[in-house]
């Protein structure tokens, strides 16, 4: 059973904590939960003892025989810190040991993730940059804070990320730590398209496509568990933002193509997930496009978008990595094999489309080929095991 450290930070978000606990033991995880004594001010410790079954205290002196500022952080397999404050930033990057949660945060040799919870102001200021950067360095997990409503009319950046978006990241954290992997990603800035683009005829009509999105949030979401800050450029999808990922939603390809050459110009990667149109409307109409006479339909001129991963390879610079994607039907590799060459790809993702493959399923099946020839079959897995295998390849490239 997998050893959880749950600390807890006094914050207001401290009460969604509980939600993040009752995923952790409904998992079949054993859960200790330390909190701070100012997090107690927002749940008391009854509430936290009984959901996880555990003692629960504040400080280095209850059952003193045990020594538990030691053993609590040998023995666990992860340590989540959610919400993680300022103050409580500030004292684990400067290794200061005033309570239990601190110490453990000394001893621990497991990995170590933060959900920081603050105000704007408080998560933008230097000094708690400075702290998260070490923490990162040290190869600790610091989620970025999400965007919305914080504490009383205020909205900003430094929300707490929804606690099943905690738990992926914790659970994949979990899985790298048990086969002795660390963040191999920290320090890395990538850049993940996700979603099909539309080109809209008149106000109520667009030509789209079935992209969901999920392939490429699966790439943003393991990324944020190997360390990477991620931007996620995503069109028209209508899923939860992954937790510590920065998004923007965009609607047509030119969007698409400006905040993706935008965000890729400081990325170690980019991961082209996202399905753009290849064809756009030649003329928009203002108003909706009545049926013509005797229900003739309209005749529609289309006219090419802008080809972005060719863009993408041209403005590649030195190191950057590049994945693209091939979604096709028939004569797949020979497709694929083609467009890493058109665009100047390092890697080529090509999965089979139809009814029932690809958009919108939870699973995928991909053959992986690179630009030096090698070639990667993956099954049937989930989308997130598929991000895995090829963040490998992606960080293989980096490395070297």
């Amino acid at each position: 059973m997998p050893r959880v450290i749950l600390g807890v930070g006094g914050g207001i978000a401290a009460y969604k904590a509980a939600e993040l606990l009752r995923q952790f033991t409904e998992s079949g995880h054993r859960v200790r939960v330390i909190p701070t004594e100012a997090a107690l001010r927002f749940v008391g410790q009854p509430t936290w003892a009984a959901l996880s079954g555990e003692p629960v205290a504040t400080d280095v002196w209850s059952e003193v025989h045990q020594v538990p500022h030691v053993h609590l952080g040998r023995e666990a397999d992860l340590v989540v810190v959610a919400p993680a404050t300022a103050d409580l930033l500030a004292r684990a990057a400067h290794g200061l040991a005033d309570d239990l949660l601190t110490n453990t945060l000394l001893t621990t040799r497991a990995p170590v993730l933060y959900a920081p919870a603050m105000h704007t102001e408080m998560w933008e200021h230097a000094a708690t940059q400075d702290n998260v950067a070490t923490l990162r360095r040290r190869g600790a997990v610091v989620l970025e804070p999400a965007v919305g409503r914080l504490t009383g009319a205020d909205t900003g950046k430094g929300r707490l990320p929804e606690p099943e978006e905690i738990f992926f990241v914790a659970r994949r954290l979990l899985r790298r730590g048990a086969a002795g992997l660390r963040p191999d990603l920290s320090g890395r800035h990538v850049v993940v398209t996700a979603g099909g683009t539309r080109e809209y005829l008149d106000p109520v009509r667009f030509i789209g496509n079935r992209s969901s999105g999920k392939q490429g949030y699966a790439f943003a979401r393991v990324a944020v568990a190997r360390g990477a800050r991620v931007t996620l450029i995503a069109a028209n999808v209508a899923l939860p933002d992954p937790a510590g990922v920065e998004v923007v939603r965009v609607e047509t390809t030119e969007q698409l193509r400006t905040r993706t050459l935008a965000a890729a110009e400081t990325a170690d990667a980019v991961v082209m997930a996202a399905a753009p149109a290849d064809f756009r409307p030649a003329t928009y109409s203002s108003s909706k496009i009545k049926k013509g006479a005797d229900n003739a339909a309209p005749e529609l001129t289309l006219v090419p978008n802008p080809d972005i991963a060719a863009e993408l390879g041209r403005r590649k610079a030195p190191g950057q990595v590049l994945v693209v994607f091939a979604a096709e039907t028939d004569n797949g590799e020979a497709n694929a094999r083609a467009k890493l060459i058109a665009k100047n790809g390092d890697l080529v993702v090509l999965n089979e489309v139809g009814p029932g493959k690809a958009f919108g399923a939870d699973v995928n099946t991909v053959t992986v080929l690179g630009a030096d020839g090698s070639r990667l079959e993956l099954p049937e897995m989930p989308k997130e095991d598929v991000a895995d295998a090829v963040w490998d390849l992606v960080v293989a490239r980096l490395s070297s």
